[in-house]
């Protein structure tokens, strides 16, 4: 099996969506850390779908695509926490950060989708690999994550796009909070 990670560029918006096409991925379009509650309920998917496609234009791309054996697998975002506005606005995060709401120098990893025939192959921890070097080469300062932890409550598949604790302790990020038995605020700080 072979696993190349890239870049989510404006020529590789139909594998994003590929690597969408399981769980909530297709609903959601990768969108629920960008719109506030109220836009996001009034939001059509093919309206998420644009808004998603226009961050393919953007300099900075919204995450990276997962390839296994050539073929879109896998999705993870990445980037500034300052450019996912809803974590701004979730309480499980203000409440559990130490860093500064407004820092462009800290960098989440919010959302995870494996496609269901690529799950159980270590996907998710390779994503997790992948979507540090790239805050790492975007000046991130910190990186944050907010992975959920299914030993402490069952969850589904789908509830687990933001990850679990467990791949991201064994990356080396460290538990901030847990603002629920079955949350964590985790962290990994690439400089001072």
């Amino acid at each position: 099996m072979s696993i190349e990670i890239l870049p989510a560029t404006g020529d590789r918006f139909d594998d994003a969506e590929v690597a969408l096409d399981s769980g909530d991925g297709p609903e959601c379009q990768c969108q629920w850390w960008l719109l506030p509650n109220g836009p996001w309920k009034e939001a059509s998917v093919s309206q998420r779908t644009e808004l998603f496609r226009a961050e393919f234009r953007d300099a900075r791309p919204p995450g990276l695509i997962a390839y296994v054996d050539g073929e879109p697998a896998g999705w993870v975002r990445v980037g500034p926490r300052t450019a996912q506005p809803r974590l701004a606005r979730t309480r499980d995060v203000t409440a559990s950060t130490t860093e500064p709401l407004d820092d462009d120098d800290v960098w989440a990893v919010s959302c995870f989708v494996v496609r269901k025939e690529h799950r159980g192959e270590g996907l998710t921890a390779k994503l997790l690999d992948a979507a540090v070097s790239a805050a790492r080469d975007g000046g991130a300062r910190v990186v944050e994550g907010y992975p959920l932890d299914p030993t402490a409550a069952k969850r589904s598949s789908n509830q687990l796009f933001r990850g679990t604790v467990s791949v991201f302790e064994a990356a080396g990020f460290d538990v901030v909070d847990r603002p629920k038995p079955d949350r964590a605020l985790v962290s990994l700080a690439l400089r001072d």
